[in-house]
């Protein structure tokens, strides 16, 4: 009886090998075929992908060519914050009775003109922002709004075509607060020359190493202007339908010294269905004359900052 045990397990896992030899036989000769059927589809695949290419390209130039100049860009956008709080013998906190408002706006406008041999960009950023924050078991705190954010800034960049992406251009840009009797105080005027590079449509490189900064105030503060290099980057970009990403970086870098370099960063990204969206804006900057006008004891240039976010709202046209 045990032997017929042992030959019957023999003969099965016998023919379970067999079984499963002849399977993975098959299955390779159907992967071999499958591999033979897709080689030939593959090629034609990356054939008709190259004319598709192709044909995109010829699209492209030939729409270049059959849109009349002048070409002009204009558009602007829009971003509003507000925040309302209000807390009544609400014991956690250390001061139970507040209320609390935050206000913010920020727009960005622009209008682009491209002709044959030259183009002439134009943009304005505005960022205001208020914060009012009443503590009502305190009777002498500021009740009033205060300004927490204020940023002004309008260019204008003119270039003659050397190529499709080299001119020589002119810039002048202008930038100041103007809130609390900060207009032009301090105020930057930077007007310049050099060579602006667009490697791309929606993106602008400026590089003017002859450039004056010009700086006006009517503080105590002995603000400094001088000769420099002006570096300016734009760009701007549509991720995805509804998400939509604006970058500008403008930098003034002085060939009398590192104290009166200054460099502002700005980035707004918003997502929109017909033009209403939620938008979140971020502003950087770092200016040492800034920062000792404000403390003249200091050593060091903190990063200066701003952000909004808020319901956005754009208006784009040709």
């Amino acid at each position: 009886m045990t032997k017929r045990i042992l030959l019957l397990s023999f003969a099965l896992l016998s023919f379970c090998m067999v079984t499963n030899a002849q399977t993975i036989e098959e299955l390779k000769a159907a992967k071999a075929e499958k591999e033979a059927q897709l080689a030939p589809l593959a090629a034609q695949l990356a054939e008709l992908t190259g004319q598709v290419d192709a044909l995109k390209a010829d699209v492209a130039d030939l729409t270049d060519k059959v849109t009349p100049y002048p070409r002009w860009d204009v558009g602007a956008l829009g971003n509003l914050g507000l925040s309302i709080s209000g807390f009544n013998n609400w014991f956690p906190k250390s001061t139970p009775n507040t209320t609390a408002v935050n206000i913010g706006f920020s727009a960005n406008s622009f209008a682009n003109l491209q002709q044959r041999n030259y183009f002439w960009r134009n943009n304005a950023n505005l960022a205001l922002a208020w914060l009012k924050f009443d503590n009502e078991d305190v009777g002498d705190d500021n009740p009033d709004f205060q300004v927490a954010a204020d940023a002004f800034n309008v260019s204008s960049l003119f270039g003659y075509k050397l190529s499709e992406k080299w001119a020589i251009s002119t810039l002048g840009e202008y930038r100041t607060s103007i809130l609390d009797g900060k207009f032009n105080n301090p105020g930057y005027l930077d007007i310049g020359a050099g060579a602006t590079w667009t490697p791309i449509t929606d993106m602008v490189v400026v590089f003017h190493p002859l450039n004056y900064n010009f700086v006006f105030s009517d503080s105590d503060f002995n603000y400094e202007s001088s000769l420099g290099c002006k570096v300016v980057a734009d760009y701007k970009q549509q991720i995805t339908p509804g998400l939509a990403w604006k970058s500008n970086f403008s930098g003034f870098f002085s060939y009398e010294g590192s104290n009166l370099h200054n460099w502002t960063f700005i980035n707004g990204i918003t997502t929109a269905v017909k033009g209403i969206g939620i938008g979140f804006d971020i502003g950087l900057r770092k200016n040492k004359q800034e920062a000792l006008a404000a403390d003249a004891n200091r050593s060091d240039n903190p990063l200066q900052m701003y952000y909004l976010i808020g319901l956005s709202y754009a208006i784009g046209g040709k």
